[in-house]
């Protein structure tokens, strides 16, 4: 069997770190990284990844535009969502827009272990 492959959208390299550390922690994955929403669907173009991990908040290109651009390319694509507590607004936008589930920040390793789990069942 392949082996799925990640790409872990945020602006926070130390996020992009812990996300990573998680999954790994949860099963064998290919992650890729990317820091901004411009980097994110450059990556995201060439790479096809079976799932994206995207943060709503960065500078530039915000997670909601990058989410819409991901749609737009590929609708069957699977985005996660992750925010910071206190952005149920923005959360609800997102799930409008096409993505399948989000992460609060800061989450716990097996809270990813479960969205893993969910997209790729």
């Amino acid at each position: 069997m392949r082996e799925k492959s990640i790409l872990i959208v945020d602006d926070a390299a130390f996020m992009r770190m812990m996300l990573k550390r998680a999954i790994l922690g949860s099963g064998e994955y290919r992650i890729t990284e990317a820091e901004n929403g411009e980097k994110a669907m450059e990556l995201f173009r060439e790479q096809k990844p079976d799932l994206v991990l995207l943060d709503i908040s960065m500078p530039g290109m915000s997670g909601i535009s990058v989410l819409k651009e991901i749609k737009k390319a590929d609708p069957a694509s699977h985005v996660v969502m992750c925010s910071a507590v206190g952005q149920e607004m923005i959360i609800r936008e997102a799930i409008e827009a096409g993505a399948m589930d989000f992460i609060v920040k800061p989450f716990k390793p097996e809270q990813i272990a479960q969205v893993l789990a969910h997209v790729f069942s």
